[in-house]
């Protein structure tokens, strides 16, 4: 079961599809959401990569040669290179736990970096939304557990 704070909920993007929002303040540190994951073998993941779970799911093990889709609103999460939260793998519980970087107020879209560290600009599998136009995304890097 997915544990999150309350006021989470999921509404249109200003980038376009959906995206976590926060109906009440969250202070910096706190943790928002902990979400437990399926995991897939890396022989699987080839099937997933013909998907849309492709743009869904993460790398995941102390290599990160399996896959695994997080639970709960883990993998609604928009990415934006100045992220208001970040996420940790927890492989020994399964889960993928999200905490506030900073103060986020009620109203907010919630954003991650998919890069696995906040400050990484490091160019993603798809080109980064900055207005609602939707392009489709193109195939390169996966998102990094850390």
């Amino acid at each position: 079961m997915s544990q999150q704070i309350p006021g989470l909920y999921i509404a249109p993007s200003k980038l376009g599809g959906r995206g976590v929002y926060t109906s009440e303040n969250i202070p910096k540190g706190s943790v928002i959401e902990i979400c437990p994951v399926i995991i897939t073998p890396k022989k699987q993941l080839k099937h997933l990569d013909k998907t849309e779970l492709y743009n869904y799911y993460f790398e995941w093990g102390e290599e990160y040669k399996d896959g695994a889709i997080i639970l709960g609103y883990g993998s609604l999460y928009n990415h934006s290179y100045k992220p208001n939260a970040h996420y940790l793998a927890d492989f020994e519980m399964g889960t993928v736990d999200f905490f506030a970087l900073k103060d986020i107020p009620a109203g907010s879209e919630i954003f991650t970096n998919y890069n696995g560290v906040p400050t990484d600009k490091s160019e993603l599998w798809f080109k980064v939304k900055k207005a609602k136009k939707k392009k489709k995304a193109k195939k390169k890097e996966k998102k990094v557990l850390v």
